[in-house]
């Protein structure tokens, strides 16, 4: 199979969907590894590499004109979207339930769209995993840098000081992201509450995370109780592949402390908070009611070294398999299955279709 790999264009994205190592592996199967020029620049792998491990390096044109799939680490853009045409297969991070436009874009142009997100492997979602770990981590580095005073922010240091109390961190979630996020904010000594719905999730991580993290069951009314004296509020929220529920309101975002801080992780998928919207990273940041919100939608983008290696490795087996059985490996692989949002013009996932209120037919009954 011929697969292509531009450069992403999306704001201060700096990952690339394969490292020099992925190539090699693909090369020494058998197919043909074309790389838009200078897109693994920024993650510290120069064209140079990509060549010497057996890819060509092409002009974008060139590049969608001939790959028969498309690996990518973000949803399309706009510009991008005349290039794709009918079935060819397109491999990335879509998040479709939030976006309506893309979706109908995908569909008009037929293209199969198999989302990162969505693959799943014994009840894991196994291609979102990594970066839930960059960007759960990273939640909790930035928004200690939003709560410095230069950052408009209460001029509270995360981990205090003796004889000053640590910031609050609230964390709506206890999934990747979130067991992530407290697991760094605990070990900066912050006082962390954990807000979750599943109860054996809850003793579970109880079992493993530092004893300065404390859980509560997700209730609106337990909810904006712990946000009124809250510093830092971490979104982690996630119904795989369906659009997030707005659990904060615009009255609790009005309760907090001026200068205090959102992070709203699960933003791809819409955000959990009533007052969020996707933000970038050239301009990351709001104010509501004094509130600081920090919404940007490709957080593992700012560590593109890291996160390109993580995501990479994770996705690498899914590529050799798509690129070694084409289409066919769809009916025989269930986590490929789930993957697939989009095919030949037909939506076929089924909280996509429900998020946006569009025709739905499981995969399974057009292939």
């Amino acid at each position: 199979m011929i697969i292509g790999v531009p450069k992403e264009i999306k704001d201060h994205e700096y990952r690339v969907a394969i490292t020099p190592a992925g190539v090699m592996t693909l090369v020494k199967g058998g197919h043909q590894v074309m790389i838009e020029e200078g897109a693994g620049l920024s993650s510290g792998f120069p064209d140079q590499d990509f060549i010497a491990s057996g890819a060509s390096i092409v002009d974008k044109k060139n590049l969608f004109e001939n790959a028969e799939m498309i690996l990518k680490v973000k949803e399309p853009l706009q510009e991008e979207l005349d290039f794709f045409r009918p079935a060819q297969i397109l491999f990335t991070y879509l998040h479709l339930a939030s976006n309506r436009t893309l979706t109908e874009s995908l569909l008009a142009r037929k293209v199969i769209g198999i989302a990162y997100e969505t693959v799943e492997e014994n009840g894991r979602l196994v291609l979102l995993e990594p970066m839930s770990e960059v960007a759960g981590r990273a939640s909790v580095l930035i928004g200690a840098l939003l709560l410095s005073k230069v950052y408009c922010g209460e001029g509270i240091l995360m981990s205090g000081v003796p004889g000053v109390s640590p910031a609050k961190v609230v964390i709506l979630g206890g999934g990747t992201v979130g067991f992530n996020a407290a697991k760094l904010a605990a070990g900066l000594r912050s006082r962390v509450v954990m807000f979750e719905i599943d109860g054996e999730r809850m003793r579970y991580l109880e079992s493993i995370l530092p004893p300065n993290v404390c859980y509560r069951r997700t209730s609106e009314y337990d909810l904006a109780e712990e946000l009124v004296d809250c510093d830092l509020l971490i979104g982690a929220v996630l119904l795989p592949g369906a659009k997030t529920p707005k659990l904060v309101t615009q009255e609790m975002i009005s309760s907090m402390k001026k200068g205090s801080v959102v992070i709203d992780v699960s933003i791809d998928q819409g955000g959990c908070s009533e007052t969020s919207f996707p933000t970038t990273h050239e301009k990351p940041t709001y104010e509501i009611n004094g509130v600081i919100h920090y919404c940007v939608t490709n957080i593992p983008g700012i560590y593109p070294r890291t996160s390109t290696l993580a995501l990479s490795q994770s996705t690498l087996p899914y590529v050799v398999k798509i690129a070694t059985c084409g289409e066919g490996i769809l009916k025989l692989d269930r986590a490929l299955t789930k993957g697939v949002n989009v095919y030949k013009g037909i939506l076929t996932n089924r909280a996509v279709a429900e998020a946006h209120q569009l025709p739905y037919q499981p995969l399974e009954e057009v292939v």
